[in-house]
């Protein structure tokens, strides 16, 4: 595989942690920049740690892990995203502490957003070989740690302007791409 095919796949599994990512800058209060450093660093290390775990496993646990991974990174986003509206609605905002980035949250959200990296890695097994996926790993991790940590500050701007409303907007989005996930790997794939 050429360089420009594992970046291309880096970004390709990287879109889901920048959706959450731009839900994180959205609805969390603190820090822009701590946020961003803890979205990239969690995201970038699941979509690295799991491709190498599906390398691992091989073609042996394949089938397997492609019959669960939709369902499980639908019930964790809408989990998330399910408590986020739930929150809105007992009248909890921001300024009352749930909008705080938790650590447990954030590697939940790690989880949902890298199960299909461990999908890629199990076709890696029969593509390349273990120095060529170290390299692969820290690609595909370095590419989701920027695009995760701009997708931050983009929802930072855009959670500005919709003020009280971005919390059910980022609950919202997260049970979308649970549901996007779920459609595609049920229907589509």
């Amino acid at each position: 595989m050429s360089l420009l095919e594992i970046f291309l796949i880096g970004v390709g599994l990287s879109m889901d942690a920048f959706a959450v990512s731009v839900t994180n800058g959205m609805c969390k209060s603190g820090k822009t920049a701590a946020i961003s450093l803890m979205c990239g660093i969690c995201f970038g290390a699941f979509q690295g740690i799991m491709p190498s775990l599906g390398f691992a496993l091989g073609s042996t646990f394949s089938r397997y892990i492609e019959r669960f991974d939709h369902v499980i990174a639908l019930v964790l986003l809408c989990y998330i995203g399910g408590k986020m509206l739930f929150d809105v609605a007992r009248g909890e905002s921001e300024s009352s502490g749930a909008g705080k980035l938790k650590i447990s949250e954030l590697i939940l959200q790690g989880v949902a957003t890298s199960i299909d990296a461990l999908a890629v890695g199990v076709s890696f097994a029969a593509l390349i070989n273990g120095a060529q996926m170290v390299f692969s790993a820290l690609l595909i991790a370095a590419t989701t740690f920027v695009i995760a940590a701009a997708g931050v500050f983009i929802g930072k701007k855009f959670g500005s302007a919709l003020n009280n409303k971005a919390q059910v907007v980022g609950g919202l989005i997260l049970i979308a791409i649970g549901v996007k996930i779920f459609v595609e790997h049920t229907f589509f794939s």
